[in-house]
């Protein structure tokens, strides 16, 4: 596709615009405080090599000033499988509130905003005292984390809200790549990744041709396609990542 921009003739994504976690103060002015709402929610099959490895449940909730996206990780191979979990709380403007995750193994880690800083609190078995790490990053700096792929769905989200402007009945979304500053809490480390709307494509799922919308994320060492679903509040629906055999379906 040569476009430099695509155009969306329905109203599903200004549903999808309104309820990602950038929606501004003004939008929630009428909103009760102990009101929230379901954004998104279910599961992601992750498969190596064609075989189902993993289990990843999500839940995005939605509240008046706040987000709230936890997730669930369960692998489903080996003797001892390993469940992590996250939660990533996150405000109507974009700013981080608080991240965290734990594994049933043992470790867990804290990410919070202090200043201008993004401060990381990691503990392990061996340590009863949390290393902590500072980022001079700015709180608005999304998380990513290695194991949860609903936080690529929110990445996308965000991306779009900035991205698609309204033009009478429709969307016109601009096809310019966009760069983004990302923690990468269980790295310990930081990075530049980019997204690139590559367009429309027919994608089977599980025997089923789709009409989905491809987005490419691209990093210094990894490169995945990702397909949202553009009739459906841009749902993340499939993930590739052909450098590792790994695939990601949502249920």
């Amino acid at each position: 596709m040569k476009l430099n921009r695509i155009v969306f003739q329905t109203a599903f994504l200004a549903i999808a615009l309104s309820a990602t976690l950038l929606v501004s103060a003004a939008e929630k002015k009428g909103q009760a405080k102990s009101e929230s709402k379901t954004i998104d929610s279910g599961s992601f099959g992750v498969f190596l090599k064609g075989a189902r490895v993993a289990t990843e449940t999500f839940h995005i909730q939605q509240g008046a000033s706040s987000s709230t996206i936890k997730s669930e990780l369960k692998q489903t191979v080996g003797t001892d499988p390993v469940t992590q979990k996250s939660e990533l709380q996150v405000t109507s403007g974009g700013e981080l509130v608080l991240y965290d995750w734990s594994q049933s193994s043992g470790g867990s880690l804290t990410v919070l905003p202090k200043n201008e800083f993004l401060i990381e609190k990691t503990s392990t078995p061996a340590y009863s005292k949390p290393a902590e790490h500072s980022f001079l990053m700015p709180n608005t700096s999304p998380i990513l984390d290695n194991n949860f792929f609903i936080h690529r769905e929110v990445l996308i989200w965000r991306y779009l809200a900035a991205d698609c402007k309204p033009e009478g009945a429709s969307f016109k979304c601009q096809k310019d790549p966009a760069e983004f500053g990302v923690l990468i809490p269980q790295e310990t480390n930081s990075a530049r990744v980019r997204l690139d709307l590559v367009g429309d494509e027919k994608v089977s799922i599980r025997g089923t041709e789709r009409d989905l919308l491809r987005l490419n994320l691209k990093g210094d060492n990894f490169e995945w396609s990702l397909w949202v679903d553009a009739r459906d509040q841009f749902k993340l629906i499939r993930v590739a990542i052909p450098a590792d055999d790994t695939e990601v379906v949502r249920d």
